[in-house]
């Protein structure tokens, strides 16, 4: 695919991208696709999709308690627990409010391995990463921000995200609408969005702007950005699901780079 050569003209001194339809078939890569690149807040989608399997497999259920008093699961995955960004403590009553949290995709893993038994690491290896063959992807760090991998393993788990095998489809299609619906908040990096919609897990396109997806992704896009430079959306819409990695921290540089490489995506595959 010729829209993700894009990836050189960025300001990084390494990058990797890859597209992956719904059926599963890889449409393109461009960079060193086994390169391992840090996922920082991407790491996300992986801890959210571990949580979701352990419901299905009765580990614990949404409405479990955990976090703060009077949070729980779901609150934990739509950041509306009202933990503060990187501190466990909170700052707000549980529901009210858009509070992007690290520290709460932290007591998420704690409450997983509270209940299993199994250190949240394991479990997610076990449960995720070895069924889909990210034999590449290793959490050494934060559930929140601690992953590494590749875009070969990322698109893996893309092209779950479009057909799952290890969750029920309409699991995944809970987890991708709203949850708690209205709420306001900062996207991180695009500032305060009104409203600042998430599912359980999964970061929502929707009508956000600005936003690091493109002007013609679809409203029900959905994915997550991290903060070392990666991206990773899914466009139900389209059909398509796509992975960018660069070795520089986000900045201006990938706001400014980020949505129009997206549109360059869409409309190729849509010619």
């Amino acid at each position: 695919m010729e829209s993700l050569r894009l990836i050189d003209e960025w300001p990084v001194d390494n990058a990797a991208a890859g597209v992956v339809g719904s059926d599963g078939v890889v449409r393109g890569r461009h960079g060193d696709p086994g390169r391992p690149f840090g996922l920082a807040s991407v790491t996300k989608l992986l801890t959210a999709y571990t949580a979701h399997i352990a419901i299905e497999e009765g580990v614990l259920e949404l409405d479990t308690p955990a976090g703060p008093e009077g949070s729980t699961v779901r609150h934990l995955l739509a950041h509306t627990s009202g933990l503060a960004f990187d501190a466990h403590k909170a700052m707000a009553t549980p529901g009210t409010r858009r509070l992007y949290s690290n520290a709460g995709f932290e007591e998420l893993a704690d409450a997983l391995t509270e209940h299993s038994g199994i250190a949240f690491a394991d479990y997610q290896r076990e449960a995720l990463l070895e069924p889909l063959g990210m034999t590449a992807t290793v959490l050494a760090g934060s559930p929140a921000a601690g992953a590494t991998s590749t875009v070969d393993d990322l698109l893996r788990f893309a092209a779950e995200l479009q057909a799952p095998k290890l969750l029920a489809p309409q699991t995944l299609n809970a987890a991708t609408e709203v949850a708690f619906p209205g709420r306001t908040g900062v996207l991180p990096g695009f500032g305060h969005q009104k409203p600042n919609d998430w599912g359980l897990g999964f970061e929502l396109r929707d009508h956000k702007s600005p936003h690091w997806t493109g002007a013609n992704s679809s409203p029900r896009t959905f994915g997550h950005f991290g903060q070392s430079g990666t991206f990773l959306w899914v466009d139900p819409d389209a059909g398509f699901a796509c992975v960018a990695m660069a070795d520089r921290s986000f900045g201006p540089w990938a706001a400014e780079v980020w949505p129009p490489f997206t549109d360059a995506v869409l409309a190729e595959l849509a010619a």
